[in-house]
Order: C-alpha cells, then structure tokens, then sequence
C-alpha cells in the first residue's frame, strides 16, 4: 500500500503516532504532497480552462487552487499546534489544528463564493466549449489522483486522531465530484450547442461553498469542545474501578486542548474507614498508569462514603425507590447523613440527563419536589441537593 510506504521511509517505523513529533512529522508529509499534486492540477486545468474558454473548468483549476493553500495551512497548522506550553497557554497549542481547519473552511467557502459570480456573469454571456480528448483524459486522470489523495489523508488522520486530516480527506472528495461534474459538462459539450458551461460552473461553485461551510462547523464545534467518546469514558471508568478499594466512580470530566492534550477528573469512591496512605498510593498508582495507557493528564477525587448504618441504608433505599421511576435522573450518588446543632441533614448529589431536560425546566422546582419526597420520607429531614445536568453519565 503506497501510504504505508511513504510512512515507512520518512518515519523509519516509527509507529507512536500519537507523539507529538509523529503527528507534526505526518502533518507535514500530508501538507507537501497536498501542495505539489494540487499546485500541478490547478495549473494544468487552469491552461485547459484558458484554451477551451471553460468557465467550469478554470473554476475547478482554483478550486485546487485554495486546496494548495490549504496544505500549507496544515503543514503551518501542525508546526504551531506542536508549540510548547508556555506562560500564557500552558496547556499548550493544541487547538491551533482547529483553528488550521477553520482557515482552510473560510478559504474555500471564498473561492466557492467568488465562482458563483463568475458562473452567473458566463450564464448571461455564454461562450462555446471546444471538446479535446487529451483534455479529457486529463480530467479522468485528476478525478483519480483525487481519489487516491482524499484516501490518504483518510488513513493519515485515522492514525494521528486528526480532525485537520479528515477535512483535506473529505475536501478532496469534494473535488472529485466537482472535477467529475465538470469532465460531464466538457463531454456534454461534445453532443450539444447548448451552453451548459456557466450553469455547471454554478454547480460546482454551491458544493465548494457548501464543503466549506461543512468544515467551518466542524471546526467551530471542536473549539468550543466536544464531548468525548463514548470508549475514552468507559475505559477510563473501568480503569479507574479496576484498583483495590475503589468501590465506585462518578462525575467524570474531560477537557481537550487539542490532539495529544486531554485533561481528566472523577470522583472515586472509597471506604470511609480506610489508611489515608494507602488509598493515596492507590490513587497514585491509577492516575500514572491510566494516564499513560491512554495518553491523558488523569486527576482522581478521593471521595469516601458515609459508613453504612441500618438508618443510612434505610432511607438512601427509601429515596431510591421514590425516584427510580423519574425519567430525568440518571443517578443519584455521594449520599451523607450528618447531624448538627439538633438538626439532621441529608445531602446528596442527583445527575440528570441534559438530553431529555424541556426548554421549561426549572432547576428549583426540580429540587423543591425532591424535597418533598424526602420530607414525606422523614420529615425532619433537612436537605442540602447538588444538581447536576449530564449529557453523558457516569457512574459505577
């Protein structure tokens, strides 16, 4: 296979891609081949364009264009992405890669925009195709660099988890149906007067337009951050839960500052009664080991549960049973019963699903009913309720 062979002799069977150097060095690889295929096609069609007086196909010719821009926005984007920390941004730059795949997006949406009008001027002033077969060829031939581009960078972003790579893989089959939609209208040209040229020309300027757009809200999602997957969730839960004395996990927070950049935090909890020493080697143990395993900064909350008394178990049951039927709570957890000043508190903390909350929800009815159920259970409960609202729970 070609991409693994380009792999094996720049990167000397390196296979850690997930290192920073590996993504910046892949990032680059993807970036000169982009430029140079795309510099050589934008140059060949804008000739033909230019002979054949083809206003779809000089369109396609600029379309390559701004691709060959795009690739030297990525090799910039990779460079700076892999910037160390320093005293303003010190989880580092990560997320400059989005900002890469934003510009490339802005960049395309332009020349899908620009083409638009110059379709529109060519429709009201239409000028007749000549059909050249080598031309044609050609176009055949650039429809299937297209193909074989897009699936490289398809297998490069896989390895390195890179959203920048995906976008050039999607953006050059974009191209391949622009190009193939332009080759149809040369052809067309061949058994017809009539002047298709400008009409093809805005068809094939909407779909740049509309790639662009795509990656511009992609892009945008991924800087104002996305949630994370559903394997990262479960594996660093199950991680966390795989170590002595660790009977449960829950709140579990991920932050991303761009690829090779992940920031976690959850809860784990453990036995009131336990050697404060020992559970902290445990803990320890759990964030080196699971923060390596899946390249991320783990940071584990030790949070002990209330010692289990006939009445504790009581009423956490009680409350349980109350609210096991409430579509809106995913979980109930950290449950503590204390008394102070003659008075009896219960305090816990309740996760909601985010996904099925109505626009009408309001927080404090929300808690004034919980209230109540708790009131009905023991009324000289008082109770102190945490509400938090989840779109993806965890708890174990």
């Amino acid at each position: 296979m070609l991409t693994e062979y380009i792999l094996k002799k720049t990167l000397k069977n390196k296979k850690n891609y997930q290192n920073k150097y590996t993504r910046e060095k892949i990032g680059y690889i993807s970036g000169v081949i982009g430029l140079v295929v795309n510099l050589l096609l934008a140059g060949l069609k804008l000739i033909i364009g230019i002979i054949i007086s083809s206003i779809a196909v000089t369109a396609d010719a600029f379309n390559n264009l701004s691709d060959a821009a795009s690739s030297v926005m990525t090799i910039v984007g990779f460079k700076l992405s892999n910037t160390p920390p320093d005293k303003n941004h010190p989880y580092g730059h990560g997320r400059l890669e989005h900002i890469t795949t934003l510009t490339i997006a802005i960049l395309i949406m332009f020349v899908g925009f620009q083409f638009i009008k110059s379709s529109f001027d060519r429709i009201l002033d239409p000028k007749p195709i000549e059909f050249r077969l080598i031309l044609f060829v050609f176009l055949l031939l650039s429809i299937v660099v297209k193909i074989w581009l897009s699936f490289f960078n398809k297998n490069l972003g896989k390895k390195i988890n890179s959203n920048a790579l995906r976008a050039v893989a999607i953006d050059s089959l974009w191209d391949v149906l622009v190009t193939s939609i332009v080759t149809l209208s040369l052809l067309l040209s061949f058994v017809t007067d009539v002047p298709i040229d400008g009409y093809i020309g805005v068809v094939v300027a909407i779909m740049i337009f509309y790639s662009g757009f795509t990656l511009i809200k992609d892009a945008v999602s991924e800087l104002i951050g996305e949630a994370p997957s559903e394997d990262l969730i479960e594996n660093i839960a199950q991680g966390v839960l795989s170590y002595e004395n660790i009977l449960g996990v829950h709140d579990l927070k991920v932050h991303q500052y761009g690829a090779g950049k992940t920031m976690a935090t959850i809860d784990a909890e453990i036995p009131p009664d336990i050697d404060v020493v020992t559970i902290h080697n445990t803990i320890d143990q759990a964030e080196r080991e699971i923060g390596e395993k899946y390249d991320i900064d783990l940071v584990i909350h030790m949070d002990p549960i209330g010692l289990e008394t006939e009445t504790r178990e009581r009423i956490i049951k009680e409350i349980r049973e109350k609210l096991k039927d409430n579509y809106l709570i995913n979980t109930l957890h950290d449950f503590n019963i204390i008394e102070k000043d003659n008075y009896k508190y219960i305090i816990f903390d309740v996760s909601l699903d985010g996904n099925k909350i109505g626009k009408n929800f309001s927080e404090e009815e929300f808690k004034n009913d919980l209230i109540e159920v708790i009131k009905n259970i023991d009324e000289d409960f008082y109770c102190k309720i945490n509400i938090k609202i989840d779109y993806q729970d965890i708890i174990r």
